[in-house]
């Protein structure tokens, strides 16, 4: 289906750079909106709601007067766990910002509060069940979280999911899952997505908060270095197999649920790192800025090839 108004023509690519935990900052935002592509971050990247708002600040103030700036996002956890979720819808309404990506819950009454001052809300899924929910709370798009994804990850074909996802809601579609180039977004395109949803490959830019270690590892991993496991955050995802070895883990022999330690050396994100299927075409450090651009000639050579061949 058509973007929503809010987005039509102000996306140079259709892609939504994913929020990820202690990744996704200022820079990384900026540098993408500028670039043509919704940048996003989580609100809990701040320590404080305070915090939260004065990166909204930040974000706003740098955006602003940039001639073809893609609009930006945030991403609330809507769950108990998250204490701080009315004092960040708050800031987040107060600052009217123009996407609200949500996690772990599909609440209406969030929901109304973003639509009330224009904004737009997206939801993560990762199964029919939660995607019927989201529909009901009256989310203008679905994220489909399809096998592979970095993080939290579900388990359904891209393809499969898609089509059944369809079947139930005409909203926006994105995809999420092992993309991490220009040809990957077409084949989105193709396969009925509005939007690609990417987020490894923003890892591994000169502007995202992800330690040089973990850039470097994203660099040497493949596929098969990505392991599925609810034993690091208590829920399915997929983490480096890299990462889980320095931190004294055997891959091989991970605990059905996370244990419980002193330390700080088993940390989700912090010290054991995540990534999608799509490391492997990974093999650079680049700025959003010719990422970006680099996405773009690809994007492009690859729907110029598909028509080639569809004229035959």
């Amino acid at each position: 289906m058509p973007l929503p108004p809010a987005l039509e023509g102000r996306l140079a690519l259709p892609i939504v750079a994913a929020p990820m935990f202690l990744v996704s900052g200022p820079d990384l935002v900026v540098e993408t909106c500028r670039a043509g592509v919704l940048g996003t971050f989580p609100s809990l990247n701040q320590r404080s709601s305070e915090a939260y708002g004065d990166w909204l600040d930040e974000i706003a103030g740098r955006l602003e007067g940039q001639p073809g700036a893609a609009p930006f996002g945030v991403n609330l956890i809507v769950n108990r766990s998250n204490t701080r979720l009315d004092a960040d819808l708050a800031r987040t309404v107060e600052h009217r910002v123009p996407l609200v990506i949500t996690s772990l819950g599909a609440v209406k009454e969030l929901v109304d509060a973003v639509h009330a001052y224009g904004g737009l809300v997206f939801h993560d899924v990762v199964n029919l069940r939660h995607a019927a929910k989201a529909a009901e709370a009256g989310v203008d798009g679905l994220i489909a979280v399809s096998a592979g994804a970095g993080g939290h990850a579900g388990q359904l074909s891209p393809f499969a999911f898609l089509a059944e996802l369809r079947q139930i809601f005409q909203g926006t579609l994105l995809l999420s899952g092992a993309m991490s180039t220009g040809a990957h977004v077409a084949a989105a395109r193709l396969m009925g997505a509005d939007l690609a949803y990417l987020g490894t490959r923003f890892i591994a830019t000169q502007e995202s908060m992800g330690p040089p270690d973990y850039k470097a590892m994203l660099l040497e991993a493949k596929a098969r270095d990505v392991i599925y496991t609810p034993a690091i955050s208590g829920v399915n995802a997929n983490f480096l197999r890299q990462s889980l070895v320095a931190a004294g883990l055997d891959p091989e022999n991970l605990p059905p649920r996370p244990e419980k330690h002193t330390d700080a050396e088993h940390r989700p994100w912090k010290n054991i790192w995540s990534a999608g299927h799509g490391v492997g075409s990974i093999e650079d450090v680049p700025t959003v800025a010719e990422l970006c651009g680099r996405l773009g000639q690809e994007y492009r050579e690859a729907l110029r090839a598909l028509s080639r061949e569809a004229e035959g």
